[in-house]
């Protein structure tokens, strides 16, 4: 049995975030989401952040902890996409992802770092995406900022390892989400042909390897890169 520990998901309100939100309910852990809209699932608290702003991130965790406690375990899932060609691609259209995905998991991770400094106790969970590191045309900004999660977990993991705190990056495949779902059928039987495991994810199935590093199971593990991609991405 994992211990009962304070969690923050970022961006919960919907997708992958949700369901991590939800899992980690269900497993009895006391959860919180940031949300810019909607609310995480039952049984979590939901606070307003813009992982943009790190006083909208440091007046969320003030929320949460005197809710919930000190925040032991971290998911920096909040992202954003602004897809498009590199030639066509604005200065804006790349700060601004890399502004909410990288900055915004810096935010969140230094302000979390005080109490698990104080703990001698913290896990932190960075979701990062297979085009971090397989890379994808239309998306230089976003994979950009999913490949920088892996550098950082692995530098705070140098710096923070001694004092019982862990780093470590999941990343996703194609998962079953609303946004998939508005693929059109051509398209999605062409992506899951690219996909040794011939099918997409469940939100779920990521969720679970997210609650399972975050456990007491997974200690030992840290600066890794997990995928949850049906084996898209071997051979990094």
């Amino acid at each position: 049995m994992t211990t009962p520990r304070t969690v923050l998901v970022t961006g919960g309100n919907r997708g992958i975030g949700y369901a991590i939100a939800e899992q980690f309910v269900a497993d009895g852990h006391r959860v919180a989401v940031t949300a810019r809209s909607g609310d995480g699932p039952a049984g979590s608290f939901t606070v307003r952040a813009d992982v943009t702003d790190y006083e909208s991130v440091d007046a969320a965790f003030t929320a949460v902890e005197a809710e919930l406690g000190p925040v032991e375990v971290l998911v920096a899932n909040a992202g954003i996409t602004r897809d498009t060609l590199l030639l066509r691609m604005t200065e804006d259209d790349f700060t601004s992802v890399l502004d909410t995905n990288l900055s915004g998991a810096f935010r969140v991770i230094k302000r979390a770092s005080k109490g698990m400094l104080k703990a001698r106790y913290g896990r932190i969970v960075l979701v990062s995406s297979v085009v971090g590191l397989l890379g994808s045309a239309g998306q230089v900004n976003y994979a950009a900022s999913k490949s920088g999660l892996v550098g950082l977990a692995r530098s705070i993991t140098r710096e923070l390892g001694a004092r019982g705190i862990t780093a470590n990056v999941v990343a996703p495949g194609f998962i079953e989400t609303d946004m998939t779902a508005e693929l059109p059928e051509a398209q999605r039987a062409e992506y899951k042909k690219s996909i040794p495991a011939g099918r997409f994810a469940s939100p779920e199935e990521v969720a679970k390897v997210i609650v399972w590093l975050a456990g007491d199971d997974a200690g030992y593990i840290s600066g890794a890169v997990i995928p949850v991609d049906g084996g898209l991405g071997m051979g990094h």
